[in-house]
């Protein structure tokens, strides 16, 4: 074995009628074994620069690891329109009409007392009222009943309940989302959107009502089939909001709505996306395109490895050693396409394309290995606001979106428990537990955003899985030292629909994170797990920046659904724009 290694810059392969294969360059212990060759190739190492780019090559081949790439389908293309015309009078496929249990109320002789009610029944001969009470139909939230009506002007006839939501974002989100399941279950290609009562909505509030409305709508037409055999494609294709106004203002918020759900959608899709087939370098390639294809106010810078370590990247580093897919540092830059910058934020978010927990493997019950793709998801809603802002282009702020992307696995070359790593602030990090990554990565990334000048910095994470214990599966945890940026971002939550709750930064607890031999541990142990690591991230921030860190673990996927969220892209264009001039 001593000749195999060594430095001989000519290896002979050669392969016996048996097909045993022998390396050989002098005479060896095989030499009386062989038999005439039959095959003979000639190896000539080559230089370093030529062996790296074989070992890239061969990284960006992972990404095809079993054949799997998905399918190109189209995200949906929904027209909407806001019309003022009678319900009675409207022709299509599905004429869907949101109630709430107060517009289901009957007089004595069982008619509505609602006047969109009861123009509809009269129409109808009955039918409508006959049939809600005959499927005890009350307007709760998540009820709905569809009356098919042949020879008449709509097709169909739905009430959809909208129930008493705390916020009606929610409420009017939910109406869309089922007017969608709808249209999917009949193939309807177009329908109409009305509410029972609403008369009831203050004038200033109908178009963020119409905006919801279409946002339910699109999210709810959306199905990620790129991975499916036999892909389908919705029919729905043109959606006319009724009753809530016309005019520019009302397009203008139909239009914003479309924008977000882009960048929803494209969220969603990189959350749902595989390891084997989101890779660093694919996350980065996705951003990029972000950058190409709004190239009038987006510009993109990918550092490899070598640039990292130039800007003594270390702790990042140290997690994507043992990966086989290099890391990829992601930096999209925002400019307004005209006027002065007044405000300079930066939107990190956690890359970690698949987590196997490296050392400390993720083992037993309840570990979700298998879901660790979405670990990225912090990544995701970064880079689907950024889609979305493409598009919106709001004035007066400049925007950096930064995501160290990596995978978390084992090899000879990987970090081990008990490792220091030094992160490029010059602070180090005991590591003691190598499946606490994402606040590593995270580290540099926070460096790097304060060196950006910017003023305000929000990062999302699947970060602990102390936070889903805290506010199970639905509400993601807020933590900043900032009471203004909590209510900033709090703020733009309510608008968006989306759930956060503020949660403390307990200095105290960092007793637990004091390592002996260096600055810090990467982990204090279970209890107040979610705070302990918030305030790991803000040994990384400027003391001058105001930071806020949001951890996503829980709202970033739907079990029941076995699907994506989306979660916290809306939040943050909302977010974006309240600092916009």
């Amino acid at each position: 074995m001593a000749a195999i290694r060594a430095a001989s810059t000519s290896l002979t392969l050669l392969a016996s009628t048996s097909s045993s294969c022998y390396y050989h360059s002098r005479p060896s212990i095989f030499t009386k074994f062989r038999f005439g060759p039959i095959w003979a190739v000639s190896l000539t190492l080559p230089p370093l620069s030529s062996r790296r780019a074989k070992r890239m090559a061969h990284s960006i081949a992972r990404a095809t690891l079993g054949l799997t790439q998905p399918n190109k389908i189209d995200p949906p293309k929904i027209s909407f329109a806001a019309k003022e015309i009678d319900v009675g009078e409207w022709k299509g496929d599905i004429l869907a009409v949101g109630v709430t249990e107060k517009d289901m109320a009957k007089d004595e002789n069982s008619k509505f007392k609602n006047s969109v009610l009861q123009k509809l029944d009269s129409k109808l001969g009955g039918l409508l009222s006959e049939v809600s009470s005959e499927e005890d139909f009350t307007g709760k939230a998540g009820q709905s009943t569809i009356i098919r009506l042949p020879g008449l002007g709509s097709k169909r006839v739905g009430l959809i309940g909208l129930g008493s939501a705390a916020s009606p974002t929610v409420t009017y989100r939910n109406l869309g989302e089922a007017v969608a399941a709808a249209a999917k279950s009949t193939q309807a290609s177009n329908v109409a959107i009305t509410l029972a009562s609403s008369e009831g909505i203050p004038a200033e509030l109908k178009p963020s009502t119409a905006s919801a409305i279409a946002s339910g709508t699109v999210l709810g037409t959306f199905d990620d089939n790129r991975f499916k055999s036999e892909p389908k494609q919705p029919a729905l294709k043109s959606v006319e909001i009724l009753g809530l106004g016309t005019g520019p203002e009302i397009e203008k918020k139909l239009k914003y709505a479309q924008d977000v759900c882009s960048g929803i959608i494209f969220g969603k899709e990189l959350v749902n996306a595989p390891a084997n087939v989101l890779t660093p370098g694919a996350l980065a390639s996705e951003a990029e395109k972000i950058a190409s294809e709004y190239s009038d106010v987006f510009s993109a810078k990918i550092l490899d490895v070598e640039q990292c370590k130039e800007l003594k990247m270390g702790s990042y580093l140290g997690v994507a050693a043992a990966s086989a897919n290099p890391p990829h540092f992601i930096h999209l830059c925002y400019k307004p396409p005209g006027g002065e910058v007044k405000t300079k934020l930066a939107l990190v978010g956690k890359g970690l394309t698949f987590d196997s927990g490296g050392y400390n493997i993720k083992t037993g019950p309840g570990c979700s290995i298998e879901l660790m793709k979405f670990d990225m998801g912090g990544s995701a809603a970064v880079l689907g606001a950024a889609k979305a802002l493409g598009q919106i282009k709001p004035a007066g702020v400049e925007v950096h979106f930064i995501v160290a992307a990596c995978e978390n696995m084992i090899s000879g070359t990987g970090m081990r428990p008990g490792d220091i790593l030094t992160a490029s602030n010059g602070k180090t990090i005991e590591v003691n537990n190598t499946d606490a990554e994402g606040r590593l990565t995270l580290a540099d990334a926070l460096v790097y955003a304060c060196n950006q000048g910017v003023e305000k910095i929000v990062d999302l994470a699947t970060l602990t899985g102390a936070c889903v214990v805290a506010l199970g599966p639905s509400i993601a945890g807020v933590f900043t030292p900032s009471d203004d940026l909590a209510k900033e971002v709090l703020g733009a939550s309510e608008v968006s629909g989306e759930k956060l709750w503020r949660l403390p930064m307990e200095e105290s607890y960092w007793d637990s994170m004091k390592s002996g031999v260096a600055d810090m541990v990467n982990t204090g142990g279970r209890q107040g797990g979610a705070i302990t690591a918030a305030l790991f991230l803000k040994q990384f921030v400027d003391e001058n920046v105001q930071w806020m860190h949001i951890d996503i673990a829980g709202p970033v996927w739907n079990d029941k659904k076995k699907n994506a969220t989306g979660f916290g892209i809306s939040t943050l264009v909302e977010w974006v724009l309240k600092n916009s001039s």
